[in-house]
């Protein structure tokens, strides 16, 4: 059945009950083992980083079942018949093989955020630029190698539709000498902290009404936040049977004292910016989305969607009696078009002291407990919907960026066109998942064995064409708007924001310089406008601000079709997504396996 204008099959409706049964009709469960294990998200500190290379194997089977992660129930569509999925964890250099098989009554694509994929841009994972999606009852392997110089916390999720928001999610750390020489002697525990906005019904229901004539993106509004899949919802706030308050618990986490431990804080939301903290608890920032920084001390810190950071925290506040302290992830409503009555933007987790030398993995959980330690209040609430200063956090070790070769202006916006139909648009195109996907169009027009000649106008365009390739030079379809940098270039993208809402855009296979931002329009001839060309970081998520402005460099040195979006989840369903063509002519010299076109008639 479609749903919107995408060709998604509606997924169930939730239960009416609670009970440990089986419907074999829509082929998901009602258990109550579906909670992962917390221990999993605790990294063995004893892990080898310099260990020679190696290939590790991951199975991930998606399907439905019945869950309540706040106490309210419903369909999720999850890893392993768990929620949240299993940790992926390797070395810089090793290759990874996931296997993916695909029970649920959707299709599915899995995407490795923020992974290079250097050479392997058709294991990218996404829905009609990459790969065509995994059919209900089908597979597909990802089988790709982490460069040497990659390393960090990351995340993996579907990458088709809107379903990550229902469970199709979990976390990625790549593990590196490197990094260990940098900041491995700061702490003594490392473990995995995911926060997000959820909600109480199924993705696709929402994005129906969300892409409905006459809506203004008007986005859904989240009826909770989740820590590491556990919160409370207060059940007297919907006539709802299926909320059950007795059932609700929160993620605690026991942390030694006079210990310091790593967090590694995930946003794996659709929409909300959050604000992370933890009360009396200063937080040494020391990684974002992969790139190590040198040490900054914050009391909060704002995560837009998508983006990661780890953090040092000591464990040495012992001015609190009971020596439990409230972890905080706050959703920012001021980024919200409208308010939704359930909503408790005050999600918490509960930290607490341990004197003993228990196995820290045996000391994380979920819990009813509570603390009574209060936010720090020294730090201006959120009236505004602004990304983190990136200008305050400095790679741990300097490079200054080289001289850009080509710059570009993209325009992202939110207009009202035919059928009354509010869409996101990037200079004037806005995107839908192309029914044949553009890697694979690219790579029919760009492998010599398939197009011997190469000689057509398509190949000439692809090949020698800098900037913007004609709009339909993929099968005639007129949504892809594809940058094409078919030679080595250092580029800089100026995107300016024409939307009132703010938008955290990730660019696929990079990671790029955020040089700058600011609101209103940017110009290079405004002296009061300062840019970072010596020291600036390095990351793959930026936020850009309602009526502003970000200038990001990154070098096209790696071959491929690259995503480009605003991770909103409701955004780039919308169409606020265009790509990069990289290096063309490596293209044609791609090795993908023929289950990747296979996909394609399947």
């Amino acid at each position: 059945m479609g749903i919107g204008l995408r060709n998604y099959q509606n997924a169930p409706s939730a239960a009416s009950d609670s009970g440990t049964s089986t419907t074999s009709t829509l082929n998901y469960t009602v258990n109550t083992d579906w909670r992962l294990d917390p221990s999993e998200y605790v990294l063995d500190t004893s892990w080898d980083s310099s260990a020679e290379p190696t290939t590790r194997v991951y199975n991930l089977t998606i399907s439905e079942i019945v869950a309540w992660p706040d106490g309210f129930q419903r369909i999720m569509t999850v890893i392993n018949g768990q929620y949240p999925g299993p940790l992926i964890e390797c070395n810089s250099g090793d290759r990874l093989i996931v296997n993916v098989i695909n029970n649920s009554v959707n299709e599915t694509t899995i995407h490795f955020h923020g992974i290079y994929q250097n050479g392997t841009n058709y294991m990218d994972g996404v829905q009609g630029i990459t790969q065509c999606s995994i059919p209900s009852g089908g597979s597909f392997t990802y089988n790709f190698t982490i460069t040497d110089d990659q390393y960090g916390t990351y995340w993996y999720h579907s990458h088709y539709g809107p379903q990550y928001s229902d469970g199709v999610l979990g976390p990625m750390v790549i593990h590196s000498p490197i990094e260990d020489e940098y900041i491995g002697d700061l702490y003594d525990t490392d473990q995995i902290v995911l926060i997000q906005d959820y909600y109480h019904d199924i993705s696709f229901a929402y994005l129906e009404a969300y892409l409905a004539p006459d809506n203004e993106n008007t986005e859904p509004v989240p009826d909770n936040g989740l820590i590491n899949g556990g919160n409370f919802f207060n059940c007297s706030k919907t006539p709802d049977n299926t909320c059950y308050q007795n059932i609700s618990s929160r993620a605690y986490i026991e942390l030694q004292e006079n210990k310091k431990h790593r967090l590694r804080i995930i946003n794996v939301g659709s929409f909300a910016e959050i604000e992370f903290s933890i009360d009396s608890h200063p937080l040494s920032l020391v990684e974002a989305d992969g790139s190590t920084v040198k040490p900054i001390t914050y009391h909060k810190i704002k995560m837009s969607v998508a983006q990661r950071y780890s953090v040092i925290v000591n464990a040495n506040q012992t001015n609190d009696a009971d020596l439990k302290f409230w972890m905080r992830a706050e959703i920012n409503q001021y980024c919200f078009a409208t308010t939704n009555p359930v909503l408790d933007t005050g999600v918490k987790a509960l930290v607490k002291y341990t004197n003993t030398t228990i196995a820290h993995k045996e000391s994380v959980g979920y819990t009813n407990s509570i603390a009574t330690t209060d936010s720090w209040d020294d730090v201006a609430a959120n009236v505004k919907c602004l990304d983190f200063n990136n200008t305050e956090i400095e790679p741990f070790i300097a490079y200054e960026p080289p001289a850009h070769t080509h710059a570009y202006r993209f325009d992202s916006s939110f207009q009202i066109k035919g059928n009354q139909l509010d869409r996101g648009y990037i200079n004037g195109t806005s995107w839908y998942p192309a029914d044949y996907p553009t890697l694979l169009s690219a790579y029919d027009q760009l492998n010599p064995t398939l197009n011997e000649s190469l000689t057509n106008s398509n190949s000439s365009d692809l090949l020698n064409t800098f900037g913007a390739l004609p709009l339909g030079i993929y099968n005639s379809d007129q949504y892809q708007y594809v940058a094409n940098l078919p030679d080595y270039a250092v580029v800089d993208v100026l995107l300016n924001n024409l939307d009132d809402g703010s938008h955290p855009f990730h660019l696929h296979g990079y990671k790029f310089w955020v040089l700058g931002a600011g609101s209103g329009n940017y110009h290079s001839s405004n002296k009061k406008i300062i840019l970072n060309t010596q020291n600036p970081i390095m990351r793959d998520t930026v936020g850009v601000q309602g009526y502003g402005w970000v200038l990001v460099r990154f070098i096209a040195d790696n071959p491929g079709i690259w995503a480009f979006h605003c991770h909103i989840t409701w955004h780039v369903e919308a169409g606020l997504m265009m790509q990069f063509q990289t290096m063309s002519s490596k293209i044609g010299e791609f090795q993908p396996p023929d289950e990747w076109r296979e996909l394609c008639s399947a």
